[in-house]
């Protein structure tokens, strides 16, 4: 194993390692409850989404530790997960079809990185556009956690307005918030799941939650619940895109966040970086065929790296501990069942999400509006992809009407122009 992980040439050993492992599987285990709680929203039975997600975790962190020797882990992500949900329930779509979809993604994207044209794609999109999407994302999401929480109901006069707070739903949701906040601020290792938890236990006290058991064998897994053909017919090329562009930047940002953390950045590259968007990519397409939304590389692996964690044996033991999870579905389910539960973790990550702001350049007009009308749109429309087609169509056309059209990437001309028509001709509502 000391050989295998390069253990002593990471200045690392296995007790080091283990502790990094256990430090960040416990700050991303609510993904384990966050996410069938939001797809089966969407009508994928909570069991199906509850093996997939797991399973896809495994193989792409194990992939992660066996080709890249990285203490990333990966895991379906956040933000794609509500997506997901909104394409089947705005559009009338059933959920096979979206899954066909991000299998598709998960194809490409993995073609993508045999190929530099990933890297291309990156650097043509600018950073204003990179970071109002990822902020965008983060809105999005926190008000979902809002909606879930009965802190925000539907209102015929302004769209939304202001819910009941006396009901038992969103005090609840309120106190979880308080408390899960309270754990963040204090800096306390699995924050996320440990308020999960308590707030459950109040639930428990208050009548809203009830477990059927604690351990079991594990859910039998789905496979291929999934309408390919359904993809073309319907015309979700869009969508495609959305998943396979927000899955680029997702995981690129954070290999590289996770990776300049931890000092593997040699000369302003990756050593092994097609090695680990190998490792997201297959397990993008293994949990599109089990019955989840796409992968990514977790920013939460910042947690193991800060405890030590240098090598691929960390993300064997993230792996590990996702296998063990399987055996206490009831459980899990049981939590993931109570909205009021999941919701305070979707406001929270919103907020993480919501960091690259700072870094877009307000002052420059055509660099910021863009940013702009993607953070408005995504949350209003709902729609990740018609945010992301505003940002694409508004750029190049700013840059061209500022003299500035010589400084956009040919690429961008391409997909303001496709943008362009999808809204126009083919709008998905």
């Amino acid at each position: 194993m000391n050989k295998f992980f390069r253990l002593q040439e990471n200045n690392t050993n296995i007790r080091t390692e283990v502790n990094a492992g256990i430090t960040t599987f416990l700050t991303m285990l609510y993904i384990i409850v966050v996410n069938p709680a939001i797809l089966s929203a969407a009508g994928v039975p909570s069991g199906q989404v509850f093996m997939a997600t797991i399973i896809s975790a495994i193989v792409g962190t194990g992939l992660m530790a066996l080709l890249a020797n990285y203490p990333i882990a990966i895991a379906p992500g956040m933000g794609l997960n509500a997506y997901f949900v909104t394409v089947v329930m705005e559009n009338g779509f059933s959920y096979d079809i979206v899954f066909g979809a991000v299998f598709v993604a998960g194809v490409l994207f993995l073609a993508l990185s045999l190929t530099n044209i990933r890297e291309m794609l990156i650097e043509a999109i600018p950073n204003s556009l990179k970071f109002g999407i990822t902020s965008g994302i983060g809105l999005f999401i926190a008000f979902l956690g809002l909606k879930f929480a009965g802190i925000i109901v539907p209102s015929e006069t302004n769209m939304v307005t202001l819910g009941d707070l006396q009901a038992p739903t969103t005090i609840l949701a309120i106190v979880g918030l308080f408390i899960t906040l309270t754990l963040m601020a204090r800096n306390v290792k699995g924050a996320l799941f440990f308020g999960m938890i308590a707030t459950a236990i109040i639930a428990m006290f208050m009548g809203d939650l009830k477990f059927d058991g604690v351990v079991s064998a594990p859910p039998v897994p789905t496979f291929f619940d999934m309408n390919l053909a359904g993809v073309f017919s319907e015309g979700l090329f869009a969508v495609v895109f959305a998943f396979l562009l927000v899955t680029i930047f997702d995981t690129t940002g954070t290999l590289i966040g996770v990776a300049e953390q931890a000092n593997f950045m040699k000369n302003g590259k990756l050593p092994k970086a097609k090695s680990a968007l190998m490792a997201d990519a297959v397990a993008t397409t293994v949990g599109s065929t089990l019955g989840t939304s796409p992968s990514t590389a977790y920013i939460e692996s910042t947690s193991g790296v800060t405890a030590g964690g240098r090598t691929g044996l960390t993300s064997v033991v993230v792996a590990g501990l996702f296998f063990l999870s399987m055996f206490f579905s009831p459980f899990i389910g049981a939590i993931a069942g109570v909205s009021a539960i999941t919701a305070p973790v979707l406001i929270i990550v919103g907020c993480f999400m919501m960091e690259g702001l700072s870094r877009v350049d307000w002052r420059t007009f055509d660099e910021a509006f863009p940013a702009f009308i993607i953070i408005l749109t995504m949350p209003l429309t709902s729609s990740i992809a018609t945010g992301i087609a505003m940002g694409f169509i508004t750029y190049p056309l700013l840059k061209l009407v500022s003299g500035k059209g010589k400084q956009v990437h040919w690429l961008l001309y391409v997909f303001g122009f496709l943008f362009l028509i999808q809204l126009v001709f083919f709008p998905m509502h």
